[in-house]
């Protein structure tokens, strides 16, 4: 293996010392580890793109990786958001360039997409083709509780708490606690659950020792019961959290208990819902049924009969 030119291993040494520092100041300001490692991702994809450090990079640079994003690479708006944030961190915050960043790293607009909810007798067939007693635990967490599946991977049996009737989530999204509900139903197969698998440190442990689940096995699990359910719609994880809102929403449930049910933190997010909940846009009666009925009008006089 040929040895490395002083100009590589330099170059190395300066990325390795601005990634280091870039992840230092996402850690000081806390942000969620999912973002941390998502964020040094996209700045390796975009230093590798160009062979160079990010630091010895212009506008012009930028630019031309946004249009090979857009062009090339055909990403969805939703995955060049985050390219595009995680470059704004570097400049912005870890480079100290004096800059506009929202002028040189404009985010594409978002098309405004409808999720396809399943309906309650759909979400039944699905966790009935569940097999494994740990996935149709976590699953059917994600639909009675609402949870995302990062937050429902981390949850410890300790989080269950029957006297209150409510589930702890530590540190979800936005890094908050908070606390949602537990139905009697959900406790019961929570209960049935441990007393097979016996779970200690995570409530839904994972393959390696001291670890939860991974995302990525309940999604498999996941794909796997949405093929023997026969359903045509797709389903994820977070499908079932969608569900859960518009059917709280179709029973009866103020926009406002919702949003702290989800732990939204814009009414307006939690209010997208009502787009999508079909019993309450199709109660609600059309104004064409509110207009007076045209007056009947009688057919004209038969004409006489001579032959």
């Amino acid at each position: 293996m040929a040895a490395c030119s002083p100009f590589h291993r330099t170059k190395e040494l300066v990325m390795t010392q601005l990634r280091q520092r870039m992840s230092e100041d996402m850690q000081v300001r806390n942000l969620a580890l999912n973002t941390q490692r998502s964020y040094l991702q996209q700045v390796s994809l975009f230093a590798r793109y160009f062979g160079k450090s990010p630091d010895l990079l212009g506008r012009e640079d930028i630019r031309t990786y946004q249009v090979y994003l857009t062009n090339e690479k055909k990403l969805a708006p939703g995955s060049i958001h985050t390219a595009i944030a995680a470059l704004r961190f570097l400049y912005s915050v870890t480079l100290e360039w004096d800059w506009a960043p929202e002028e040189v790293l404009p985010l594409p607009k978002k098309p405004q997409k409808l999720p396809i909810v399943l309906g309650p007798e759909e979400v039944q067939q699905f966790l009935g083709c569940v097999l494994d007693v740990k996935h149709h635990a976590i699953l059917t967490t994600c639909y009675a509780a609402g949870l995302r599946i990062s937050e429902a991977v981390q949850l410890k049996p300790t989080d269950i708490d029957s006297q209150r009737m409510v589930v702890r989530v530590e540190q979800g999204k936005g890094q908050k606690d908070c606390y949602v509900m537990l139905s009697p139903k959900l406790l019961e197969i929570l209960r049935t659950y441990w007393k097979v698998r016996r779970p200690e440190t995570w409530l839904f442990p994972g393959d390696r020792a001291g670890e939860p689940i991974t995302r990525d096995a309940v999604g498999h699990a996941c794909a796997k019961a949405r093929d023997r359910s026969g359903l045509s719609k797709p389903v994820t994880p977070h499908s079932l959290r969608h569900a859960f809102a518009v059917h709280l929403l179709e029973a009866g449930a103020d926009v406002r208990t919702i949003q702290l049910l989800l732990g939204h933190r814009s009414l307006a997010t939690t209010a997208h819902y009502l787009r999508i909940a079909t019993n309450k846009v199709c109660a609600t009666s059309s104004p064409f049924e509110l207009l007076p009925r045209p007056a009947a009008t009688l057919p004209p006089p038969a004409k006489p009969q001579y032959f």
